[in-house]
Formats: C-alpha cells, structure tokens, sequence
C-alpha cells in the first residue's frame, strides 16, 4: 500500500475531522488487526517500529474516510486519556509527525463527522491504494476471537462471577484452589478439562470426569461485534485437546519468545495484572491472581475457563515477567 504519497497526506491533511484515535504500539494495539504488533502493523503496511504510532481516524471535508498515521504516541496518547476521563482533547498532530495518510479506516467507527457527506472511501485517483477496510466479524474467525478475548479483558468482573470456584474439582474430588491437587496438573494430558460455552444453542451436554481446569461453561451467543454473550447455563465437560495446545504453546513463550506483542500485561486491580496472550488459532485472558480464559478458532462463540491448580500459576508468573507493558 501505497499510503505516502505527497498527494494522499495533502488530501488527508487538509480540513481533516477527527473522530477517533488508537495506539498502534508493541504493548497497545487493535488486536483485531492482529495476534501480535508486527502482524497488526502489516495489516496497515507499516514497518513495525520499535516505539510504535498514532492511528488518527477522520474525515475530510468531502466526507471520504482517512487514516492519518504519526509518529507522535504521547500525543495519541494524552488524547485518548483525556476522553476517557470525558474531557475535549483538539488532537490535531502536526504536520512534521505524519508518516503516511491511509485510504479509508482499519476499525469500525460508529460516528461521522457533522456537516460533512456521509462517510465514504477517498476518490482511488487521490487515494493511490486499496481503502482499508475492518476485518470481517460477522462470522466467526481470528479477527472475532480476538474481539472477544478484549471484551473478556475489559469485562472481567462480569465474566469471573459467573464462575463458581467449587466447579474446579480434581478427579480425586479436591478443589482447584487445593495446591495438593496433583492430578490438576494442567501440563499433563487429563489435567485439563474446560468449561465450553456452546453458542446460541441454550443447550448441550457434557461428560467426562471432572478435572483442574474450570468445567463450568455458559452457553453463549454472539453480541453484534462478535464478542461472546454472558447467558446460559452451566454445564460440564471433560477435557479438552484444545486448552492443552493453549498452555503448551504458552509455555513455549517462556523459552522461545514469540513476535512482539503477542503477550501483554497491563494494569489490574490490587498486585495483580491482567494477561494477554494471542497464538495461531487462539487468546488467552488471565489475571496473575487468579483464573484464565481461552478462545480458540475451532471453537465458534466459546469461552473456555482453566482453574488455577497447581500449574497455572507459575505459568502467568513467567508469562508476566516476559510480557510487554505499556509505558
């Protein structure tokens, strides 16, 4: 993709609406776009540089859609802080920080600029490329998957009191939380039953022997961007191929670390932090002080929680250590 060209950033630059804003940086960026930064920044046909940009997404006067992308991230930054906390924030960069200015938005944005056309992509002859588009969401895929682990991660409350922590029962019938509970041990072949939340179906069954990991699933349907719903019931399951692949390729993370961004920490209540770790075909969501979830590709619509057991716990430790954190 082109995206440089002196005509394109004129076009772009000129009585350009902002209307949102996004960090595009190893430790924050739209995972939609990707599992990892330098995936993320392919997507936009950027170099994955090592401090990152600013993704400015707007209007210009005749209503075609741009991302303007620059190398100023405090400034994204501030803005994105200061309409959060509800305050006006003029992003407006100058023109010395733009990189390149991109046909057309990578996000979905539900707003339009006023009294201006109705959002469009740029003329082709001005935008010299292919408009960027969103990633499909309407079935579920990669790009769904990853919404769903971020709706997890930003609901965590509501999603962990669903989960009743008795449900974690070893075989030998001791509670999750009961670190003697060897036969938990989530690196083995039987110590990793799951709960799976079967998608818009308000039913199911389950069997198999109860094991470490949670097996208290919800069946779930999918929201309007794709993330996984919070009704249904609770049912059981044995264990599940797909939750020991996870914590495998996981742990592999610790020896061989994988591109950057595919593992993340950030802020969370008390001592603890939240994870975020994404993999060919599945996310993971955790907090260092207590449960994880997982999604998987193969798994439309469901969430699996593991209990902490034994192994768990280590294992956030040493994703943690390793992870990106934001500045």
């Amino acid at each position: 993709m082109a995206g440089t060209d002196e005509e394109a950033v004129a076009a772009a630059d000129d009585a350009l609406y902002v209307l949102t804003a996004v960090l595009l940086t190893p430790a924050k960026f739209p995972s939609v776009l990707g599992d990892d930064y330098p995936e993320a920044c392919a997507a936009l046909g950027m170099a994955p540089l090592a401090d990152g940009y600013g993704l400015v997404l707007g209007q210009d006067g005749d209503g075609a859609r741009w991302t303007v992308v620059i190398d100023d991230v405090s400034l994204v930054a501030v803005a994105i802080a200061s309409w959060d906390c509800g305050m006006e924030y003029d992003l407006s960069p100058d023109e010395r920080t733009v990189v390149a200015a991109l046909p057309g938005w990578p996000l979905a944005v539900a707003v339009a600029a006023p009294n201006v056309p109705p959002p469009h992509d740029p003329d082709p002859e001005i935008a010299d490329g292919p408009p960027l588009t969103p990633p499909d969401t309407s079935v579920w895929g990669p790009a769904q998957r990853r919404l769903g682990a971020d709706e997890i991660a930003l609901q965590w409350a509501t999603w962990r009191e669903q989960i009743d922590d008795t449900e974690f029962a070893t075989s030998g019938g001791a509670s999750a939380g009961d670190s003697s509970a060897s036969t938990g041990d989530a690196s083995t072949t039987d110590g990793a039953a799951d709960a799976a939340v079967d998608a818009g179906s308000g039913s199911g069954s389950g069997s198999g022997e109860s094991v470490d990991a949670d097996e208290q699933p919800r069946n779930a349907e999918e929201g309007e961007t794709g993330e996984p719903s919070e009704r249904g019931q609770v049912q059981k399951q044995g264990g599940h191929s797909g939750i020991l692949r996870v914590l495998a390729e996981a742990r592999a993370y610790v020896e061989s670390p994988p591109p950057l961004g595919r593992v993340r920490s950030s802020f969370a209540p008390g001592d603890a932090r939240t994870l975020r770790a994404d993999g060919p075909g599945w996310s993971l969501v955790a907090r260092t002080d207590d449960i994880a979830f997982v999604l998987l590709d193969d798994e439309p619509g469901e969430v699996l929680p593991v209990g902490r057991g034994p192994e768990l716990p280590g294992l956030l430790e040493a994703l943690d250590k390793m992870a990106v954190r934001p500045l």
